[in-house]
């Protein structure tokens, strides 16, 4: 019963939040209807990271093919919030939803049967119940992946080879995805030091879970202090987290590596990003149900996006500027080197470690555990 007043509450909240909001690219009317449905996390749509590089996917697509679409920014960031904007966007006429975030696992999960119609595009997640024990992603929906691995390896590699020796991880929390982006980090400094001949230990990395996905400043206080203490860049994965590592970096004259999406618009500290392919993926995804009538290739299963199919990497170009080098805020490493080491990725010659065995609960690995797991010797990690 109180779960269900909860529902009704935040369905009366997002009614009233979204009335009088219309327009193709933005939040719903009570008296209109849209097609293709995007869904916030917690985030808002202009987060410069997932929100937004999914929502450019929708809109990039649906525009081409003109196809309604907006996007609704949940009331409460809770299951009963997510489901609420579920309800509403298929009340809307949604026949596609699109949902970028883990935290949207357990409401597809319910949403999923309860809309048999409705096509389910969940980015970055997999359904599941709220007791992890039923894993079923029916055929409406498609479970779509990363391989942030990759993109973390690209990062670190491409620290390295830059001729940086201290480094730093700040990530959110121990989730998959910012996991594997944090292994494949170390994973590429490990490798770019071998081929440089560096000796073993002589890249020192800092790694470190702030716990949020916020930017505050007890998160700038850390990245400051890592800043203080010798590192030279660091690998902000951790959503909002960048933000309060921008801020510091830009006091301490250091650097910045982003994520998701391309940040270096965001700060000039940023000196490249680890991204996924959101907007790519997303548009790959609709043309399966409105162009190609090939829906089954990702209904009811989970893809991921790779080097092999563009799906991750660090960006090559510069928006609004087709002479500009996006590698400009390097110092040695180039295009010729990146595009070199990407090809490895492709063909399979290099295939990073995505997962470790770790004894917390929580997912936070010890530095035995990173360096045992991941094989590293040039590498030498502190956790903190």
């Amino acid at each position: 019963m109180k779960k269900l007043v909860s529902i009704t509450l935040v369905m009366v909240l997002l009614a009233i939040s979204l009335t009088g909001c219309g327009g193709a690219d933005g939040n719903q009317s009570s008296s209109e209807s849209y097609e293709i449905v995007l869904i916030t996390d917690k985030g808002n749509i202009d987060d410069k990271s997932f929100n937004q590089g999914s929502w450019e996917g929708v809109v990039e697509f649906a525009t081409k093919e003109g196809i309604s679409h907006h996007y609704i920014k949940p009331e409460e960031a809770s299951d009963a919030g997510y489901l609420a904007a579920i309800d509403l966007a298929v009340q809307g006429g949604a026949k596609v939803i699109v949902t970028p975030g883990f935290l949207f696992e357990v409401p597809i999960f319910e949403a999923q049967s309860k809309y048999p119609d409705v096509k389910f595009i969940l980015l970055d997640g997999a359904p599941h119940d709220p007791d992890y024990t039923d894993f079923t992603i029916k055929e409406n929906v498609a479970s779509i992946m990363y391989a942030e691995e990759q993109s973390g390896y690209l990062a670190g590699y491409a620290a390295v080879m830059d001729g940086m020796t201290k480094l730093g991880f700040m990530g959110g929390m121990a989730v998959p995805a910012v996991q594997a982006f944090g292994y494949g980090y170390l994973q590429g400094a490990e490798d770019a030091a071998k081929e440089l001949g560096l000796p073993d230990g002589s890249i020192e990395v800092i790694y470190h879970y702030t716990g949020n996905f916020e930017e505050n400043d007890t998160n700038k206080a850390t990245a400051r202090t890592m800043y203080q203490e010798g590192v030279e860049v660091i690998f902000a994965c951790g959503g909002s987290v960048g933000k309060s590592v921008m801020s510091a970096a830009s006091e301490a004259g250091a650097k910045v590596i982003g994520v998701d999406v391309d940040q270096r618009y965001d700060s000039e500290t940023v000196i490249t990003s680890a991204t996924k392919g959101l907007a790519a993926s997303v548009i790959q995804v609709l043309e399966s149900i409105y162009k190609t009538d090939s829906w089954d290739q990702y209904g009811g299963k989970t893809t991921y996006f790779n080097a092999a199919n563009d799906g991750v990497g660090l960006p090559t170009e510069v928006i609004g500027d087709e002479n500009a080098d996006a590698f400009d805020r390097f110092e040695q490493f180039t295009r010729e080197q990146y595009e070199e080491i990407y090809a490895k990725l492709v063909d399979g010659t290099i295939t990073p470690i995505r997962s470790i065995e770790v004894a917390d609960p929580s997912g936070y690995a010890t530095a035995e555990e990173l360096t045992e797991g991941l094989n590293l010797v040039k590498v030498k990690v502190t956790t903190r």
